[in-house]
């Protein structure tokens, strides 16, 4: 078994942004030693997330306005009395903070249509994705 770790480096410049990292992970598999396996893709920070999606402009404008309906903004949460980002919080308990991911020869198991992105949901922030790789 190999194992290969990496980072990504983002900065993110809105409060809620969508950013699609499918291409830095794809580098990152391109780099290491390994041609089959899975890769984790993993958010180290709270008010963050990590899902796998359609990248098309409607379904991300879909998916904030989703997020905005189920954890309105404004709803005098507790959280907020002490750093005043409880609604990005609550929001990242129902995305999650990883995806894991095979790949052979190299190449993501990714659908047609399946895109790796980054949510951003207390911008904007310098923010760093752990990529582990394993084959």
């Amino acid at each position: 078994m190999v194992i290969f770790k990496d980072k990504i480096y983002l900065d993110t410049s809105k409060r809620v942004e969508i950013l699609d990292i499918t291409l830095e992970v794809q580098e990152l598999i391109n780099e290491s030693e390994i041609a089959n396996g899975i890769v984790n893709i993993y958010s180290k920070h709270s008010t963050s997330a990590i899902v796998v999606n359609e990248n098309e402009n409607g379904l991300l404008d879909d998916f904030e306005n989703i997020l905005s309906d189920i954890v309105p903004e404004n709803n005098r949460y507790k959280h907020d009395t002490i750093d005043n980002n409880a609604v990005s919080h609550l929001r990242s308990l129902f995305l999650g903070p990883s995806e894991t991911i095979p790949f052979s020869d190299k190449k993501l198991a990714l659908g047609t249509w399946q895109s790796i992105f980054f949510i951003e949901l207390d911008g904007p922030r310098k923010r760093i994705v752990e990529i582990t790789l394993v084959g």
